[in-house]
This record gives structure tokens, C-alpha cells and sequence, in this order.
């Protein structure tokens, strides 16, 4: 029996509460309205979000040449997914999902299929673990570590307090030639991000804010930043019809790195 304490609010049911799903509990809801009041620009943000992690995954697979791709805090499956926008460019393409949230992993397991020619596996795991993460055998038979991946990290740096530890412990199985995406919140941006992080924080769910600088420095250390750095995630590559969101409705940086 899958046990969810819906007496705390986590962060992957508030995104689903903002983003208008039906998978949250109350404390989720009240958490997430609190932190729209003090910050409208949640609700923008979160579908930004959304549009650059496709648009990431896309270019990791058609630019990059990425085959297997590693999802860092799943959250609450929202089509099209990650699997989806990878597998309908590489049906062979091999997926692994990791989220701490017994629920999201329930909705994961039912919802997201893989294509018949490649692999969707889930894994219930704590990011903050990688050595237990990498040990888990659904990974490891899923994805060929000797061989480059795509390992995506979104929306999830601001709920790590030792980030460039994580980044380190993340990227130290890889082969070279793998590639690092990233969002992550910041305070440089939007003028509400501070005071979000505060509510975010009161509720239970501690959030760290990030400045370009320290988000790139994340990077440094074995990987080489893809064009075009690190950006306000509506000016990551976007689509040439599409009008970027105004960055005091966003709070996050986007990036991705080719590791050496």
C-alpha cells in the first residue's frame, strides 16, 4: 500500500495543483494559493517551465544525439512528457523517471507508456541519494552508463540546499559526452521569487534561490555550456512563432552542458 502524508505539503503535488491537476491534498492547495498570492507569476512560470523542459529534451535527442535520458523529480505525469517528446523523435530511446513521491510514481507507472521499441523504467528514490540511485537495478538495466545520457534536472535544484554536491555525485557515473539540463529558481529574475521562496519554505518545502553565476558554476567543473548559456528559461532556444513570457513572470534560469 503506496503511504502518502497528506498532511504536508510537497512540491511536485503544489506544481500539479497550479498547473490545474486533480492529483493534490489540501495542504498541497493551500500551500500552492498562498504562494500565488504573494507571487502570481507562478502560474506563468510553472507552463514556461513546462514548454523549456520539451524543448530541452528535443535538442538532447535530434542536436545532442542523446538516446537514454535520466529525469530528475519526475512530478505528476503532464503530456507530453519527456518519454514522449524523445521516443517520437527516437522510438528506441530509453527513459528513466526518479521521484521521491510514492504518488507520482503510481501515476508514472500507469500513465507513462513507452513506445513498443524503447524502454520507460520508474524509479521511487531521493535525488539528494545519487550512489543509492545509480545502484537501483531499474536503472541499470535500462540504461548503459558506458554510453552518453541525458540527465535532466528541472525544476528541482531550488529544493536541494548543496546543489554542486548533488551535480558532482550526479554526473561522476557518466560517460563523457553526456549532457546536463537544467531549470533552476532565482531570485534575479521576478521580484516576487523571494517572498515565494519564504511561503515555500514556512510550508515545509525549503527553497534556495540561485543567482546566473552560481547556477553556471554548476556547470564548470566537467561540462562545457551549450549556446545559449544560462538564460532566463523563455529565451532557452525558443520556437520561432513563439512570444517569450515576460521575465517578471518567470523565476528560472535554463541551461544545458555537454560534460567533458
Amino acid at each position: 500500500m503506496v503511504h502518502v502524508d497528506t498532511t504536508v505539503p510537497h512540491s511536485a503535488r503544489m506544481y500539479d495543483y497550479v498547473l490545474g491537476g486533480k492529483d493534490n491534498y489540501l495542504a498541497d492547495r493551500e500551500a500552492a494559493e498562498e504562494a500565488l498570492k504573494v507571487w502570481p507569476g507562478l502560474w506563468t512560470s510553472m507552463r514556461v517551465n513546462r514548454a523549456v523542459m520539451r524543448r530541452m529534451a528535443h535538442w538532447l535527442v535530434t542536436e545532442g544525439g542523446i538516446r537514454q535520458f535520466l529525469d530528475i523529480g519526475t512530478g505528476i505525469p503532464t503530456s507530453p512528457n519527456l518519454h514522449e517528446v524523445v521516443q517520437d523523435n527516437v522510438p528506441e530511446a530509453r527513459v528513466v523517471y526518479v521521484d521521491n513521491d510514492p504518488i507520482v510514481l503510481v501515476h508514472a507507472r500507469a500513465l507513462l507508456a513507452s513506445s513498443p521499441e524503447g524502454r520507460t523504467a520508474y524509479v521511487e528514490a531521493d535525488m539528494r541519494d545519487p550512489d543509492l540511485l545509480f545502484a537501483t537495478p531499474d536503472l541499470r538495466e535500462t540504461l548503459d552508463l558506458s554510453q552518453p545520457v541525458g540527465v535532466t534536472v528541472i525544476a528541482m535544484l531550488q529544493f536541494v540546499e548543496d546543489a554542486a554536491g548533488l551535480i558532482e555525485k550526479l554526473t561522476a557515473p557518466l560517460a563523457a559526452g553526456s549532457y546536463l539540463a537544467i531549470t533552476a529558481a532565482t531570485a534575479d529574475l521576478a521580484k516576487g521569487s523571494t517572498a515565494l521562496a519564504e511561503v515555500y519554505t514556512r510550508r515545509g518545502v525549503p527553497m534556495y534561490l540561485r543567482s546566473r553565476a552560481e547556477i553556471e558554476a554548476l556547470f564548470t567543473a566537467r561540462c562545457d555550456l551549450i549556446d545559449p548559456g544560462v538564460v532566463p528559461m523563455q529565451h532557452w532556444r525558443p520556437e520561432a512563432d513563439e512570444k517569450p513570457a515576460d521575465v517578471e513572470d518567470t523565476n528560472m534560469f535554463a541551461a544545458i552542458g555537454r560534460l567533458r
